[in-house]
């Protein structure tokens, strides 16, 4: 069995169902916003499939496909878990269990503003795995933020197929673009609606919220010189020894397009003499 939920419907480019500050902020890593959105999630999602969940005694929550730096769907999933655990307390049912897809991330490029083919064909080159012995036979939950092509429900049904992964399948979505008429290039008009540019990036990082994920790391590392110097010029230095570790867990440092930023973050962190903002920075150097 395969279903697909989503709360929010995208039928007109110019009358969005949800806030796109909100959303923007939320892909950039505020957590609030992932807590509000997964909220409204649930008790859409409930309202549907209550008969579903609890037909069940044995339910796995899956989010996107990540290797080590969550994704902000992530984040989104992990509260999403918090009001499914309490429901089903209340129901004398077995809480959550929950499992990864693992992905290896081959490209830097921004897939918002590609078409479907495109998608599927940049992301196909990925290496994923999954447990399957841990999810066979159980009703899973794929959570994602938003459905704009499908490509990563197709690229996630490959996987259960060539793995041979029995069970019930449902792909659970915060929105979904339903008029094709409408590019696939809408996705990259929500992520930046609100976060255009260093000092709005440089807002949603310094407030309490923030937490890193793939996008903001990303971004980060991938910034013009005088783009990377202004954001660092602005954010809280404490943050350095995350992204630098969040980075290198990530392999980030193997990337070619990644390389000159992580190595002046990690300048930054070990000269550790003051300057306006904590650290001796040294020069830039490729």
């Amino acid at each position: 069995m395969n279903l697909s939920y989503s709360l929010h419907k995208i039928t007109d480019k110019n009358n969005s169902p949800f806030c796109e500050a909100e959303y923007s902020k939320f892909k950039f890593g505020d957590s609030s916003i992932a807590q509000k959105f997964a909220d409204e999630l649930f008790d859409g999602f409930i309202a549907k499939h209550s008969d579903l969940i609890l037909a069940h005694d044995e339910v796995v929550i899956l989010p996107s496909p990540y290797h080590s730096i969550p994704t902000a769907s992530n984040y989104l999933s992990s509260y999403f878990k918090l009001k499914m655990n309490a429901f089903l307390y209340t129901h004398g049912k077995k809480a959550l269990s929950e499992s990864k897809i693992y992905r290896n991330q081959t490209y830097t490029t921004d897939y918002g503003s590609l078409s479907f083919a495109d998608r599927v064909k940049l992301i196909a080159n990925d290496t994923y795995y999954i447990d399957r012995n841990y999810i066979n036979g159980k009703l899973c939950l794929f959570m994602d933020d938003i459905k704009i092509t499908g490509s990563h429900e197709l690229i996630v049904k490959k996987i259960l197929n060539e793995y041979d992964v029995q069970g019930e399948f449902v792909f659970v979505y915060f929105a979904e673009l339903i008029n094709k008429d409408i590019h696939p290039n809408i996705e990259n008009y929500y992520n930046y609606f609100y976060v255009k540019d260093t000092e709005s990036l440089g807002e949603v990082i310094n407030a309490p919220s923030f937490v890193f994920n793939t996008r903001t790391v990303k971004y980060i590392l991938k910034l013009e010189e005088p783009e990377f110097m202004a954001l660092l010029d602005i954010i809280n230095p404490n943050v350095l020894p995350q992204l630098f570790n969040l980075a290198v867990s990530n392999n980030y440092h193997t990337i070619e397009d990644y390389r000159v930023n992580l190595h002046y973050i990690n300048q930054s962190i070990t000269n550790k003499k003051s300057n306006h903002y904590g650290y001796q920075l040294t020069e830039r150097s490729t």
